[in-house]
């Protein structure tokens, strides 16, 4: 008798290969037989009509804090993800001296908007170095899966002080005092190093975060370390200002190292075709031999505008900064007051300097989220509020007031910041469709206050396989293969990803048809009462991580069968020939 049998579902394995009927056996937390089962399990599910695929490994997390205090570490599993790697963008909680507590928190918040307060109530603080991290996540319980990266940040800091923090230039002490530390993580379980050289990233005081301007002699120092462990992904978030410079360390690391580097790549509003170069970049790199992969996105980074947002249009006026500190419900009173309204409405505020313009004043560039009854990621321009406010004669904001007042004043606004220049997805379809990226950035766990991607498991499948009308969609077993069997090799990760014989049973039973994500909801259940903007998705069946059954109809059963990930797991033997 086997532990588990799914009977009757559509099989879509992870791996590319067409959609099947089969059933699925799990004994011991592994699949041991795709096919024709006769034998019963102890338990069985029927997944008539239902499709039956691995779970999703995200590889681009901020759950470095969440995961300290949370078993959940949601709005993830809620979308039947099953494995998240986290510590990306160089910044983490580890290693961390006592007296740097508070600036490592206070750099969290600020590059990855996840409240300080929340971080500073529910992190406990048990080690100081990562070894020591890892050790404290590894005697926590966990819904799914677990995986760590080193962040720059983080060590500079902790190696170089104030020098680190102040991004002045690493010794060649520090450099190898980083690499030690860096070797330490790897060997310790973490499973890659990352940095962020983007002048998006900064700290509360405005520095750019640590490394942001790190030589290549740090660079190829510190990915020496990972060449010395022996595995280990290099990930980076870069401006690329400049990118011959950037990816000749990378390729000098990569070719030396026979280890990958990852970069995270957006169409740029400022320069639309920049990809393409970034792209070809990336296609010579590899053809010289060096692991180059350029991370994408889904869909655009889009900001979430609300009452209770980080940011809104209105959010400089100081009609509405008098009222900004209210609790929600006595500022909603303020907020239907036609005075107040007007009062608001005709301030002129001028836009702030540089992307603040476009959060406040870039009209055209926002779009209510919900349309005709659904969530429209990929509006037309004649769909902006700018455009709209043109065919009717009135003021843009007036129309964004008074979205923002639906529901209670827990109405939307959305806003493509990045991804989205010729207001199509058609550029994504091409990135999705080259070798060289791997479907990506989601930054579950970040963004609390306006933005909400770890939907994108969900979309990819909803939308992309299902409902995209305005151009090509996706086959279903490519979108699965992407963000299953391709994200987790990638890690090192051979041990998921795919339905077969001794591989992980971390598994989704999936009702394509009903599925979905449902509108954001901005709640407040972090630690201290802090915010975060989420999404719910409807359709998930049951999801299955190591053979037990953590979420049925989108409630969880109380199983908690995830663990830390430590270092690269190798494919298991087969257990049987199928």
């Amino acid at each position: 008798m086997h532990d588990l049998v799914i009977r009757g579902g559509t099989v879509v394995d992870g791996t590319g290969a067409a959609a099947r009927i089969a059933d699925v056996a799990v004994d011991g937390g592994l699949i041991s037989k795709v096919g024709a089962i006769e034998a019963r399990g102890r338990r069985e599910i029927d997944a008539s009509g239902l499709l039956v695929t691995p779970g999703w490994v995200d590889i681009h997390t901020h759950y470095d804090g969440q995961a300290t205090w949370d078993s959940y570490l949601s709005p993830s599993c809620w979308h039947g993800v099953t494995t998240v790697v986290m510590g990306n963008c160089g910044v983490g909680f580890a290693p961390a001296r006592p007296d740097q507590h508070d600036w490592l928190i206070s750099l969290m918040e600020s590059v990855e908007d996840i409240p300080g307060s929340a971080l500073a109530e529910g992190i406990k603080w048990d080690w100081e170095t990562f070894p020591e991290y890892l050790d404290s996540l590894d005697r926590k319980p966990f819904v799914l899966d677990v995986a760590t990266q080193a962040p720059h940040g983080s060590i500079r800091a902790y190696v170089m002080g104030e020098r680190g923090a102040r991004n002045e230039p690493a010794t060649a002490a520090d450099i190898a005092e980083m690499a030690r530390i860096t070797r330490e993580a790897l060997e310790a379980g973490a499973l890659g190093f990352s940095t962020s050289r983007t002048q998006l990233h900064r700290a509360k005081d405005g520095e750019p975060v640590p490394g942001t301007f790190a030589g290549a002699d740090e660079m190829v120092g510190i990915g020496q370390a990972l060449g010395a462990a022996g595995h280990g992904v290099f990930e980076i978030a870069s401006d690329m200002t400049i990118p011959e410079d950037e990816f000749r360390w990378m390729k000098q690391f990569a070719a030396a190292s026979g280890l990958p580097v990852t970069f995270g790549m957006l169409q740029s509003p400022i320069e639309p075709e920049k990809w393409r170069d970034l792209l070809k970049l990336t296609e010579e790199a590899r053809a010289e031999g060096a692991q180059i992969t350029a991370q994408i996105a889904c869909r655009p980074t889009g900001m979430v505008l609300g009452w209770q947002s980080t940011v809104h249009p209105f959010v400089r006026k100081s009609a509405y900064r008098a009222i900004a500190e209210l609790p929600f419900a006595q500022r909603l009173e303020h907020l239907k007051d036609p005075a107040v309204r007007e009062a608001i409405l005709t301030e002129n505020a001028p836009p702030p300097p540089g992307i603040g313009a476009l959060l406040t004043h870039g009209f055209n560039n926002m779009f209510r989220l919900e349309r005709d009854g659904r969530l429209d990621y990929e509006p037309r321009a004649e769909d902006s509020i700018g455009a709209q406010a043109t065919r009717r004669g009135i003021d843009a904001q007036a129309i964004i007031y008074d979205m923002l007042m639906e529901n209670e004043g827990c109405g939307f606004i959305y806003l493509p910041l990045l991804n989205y220049s010729k207001f199509n997805f058609d550029h994504i379809a091409e990135m999705m469709n080259h070798p060289a990226t791997i479907l990506s950035l989601s930054d579950g766990g970040a963004h609390c206050g306006v933005i909400c991607d770890a939907s994108f498991p969900t979309y990819m499948l909803s939308y992309w396989v299902r409902d995209r009308e305005r151009g090509e969609r996706l086959p279903l077993e490519k979108v699965v293969a992407m963000q299953t069997r391709d994200t987790a090799r990638l890690y090192g990760m051979y041990d998921r990803g795919v339905l077969a014989s001794g591989m992980k049973a971390d598994i989704n039973i999936i009702d394509f048809e009903r599925l979905q994500i449902l509108a954001p909801e901005m709640i407040f259940d972090l630690p201290a009462d802090g915010r975060r903007l989420v999404q719910r998705a409807e359709g998930y069946r049951a999801t299955v991580v190591s053979g037990v059954v953590t979420f049925e109809d989108g409630l969880a059963t109380g199983a908690l069968p995830g663990k830390l990930v430590r270092g690269p797991q190798s494919a298991p033997v087969l257990l049987a020939a199928e």
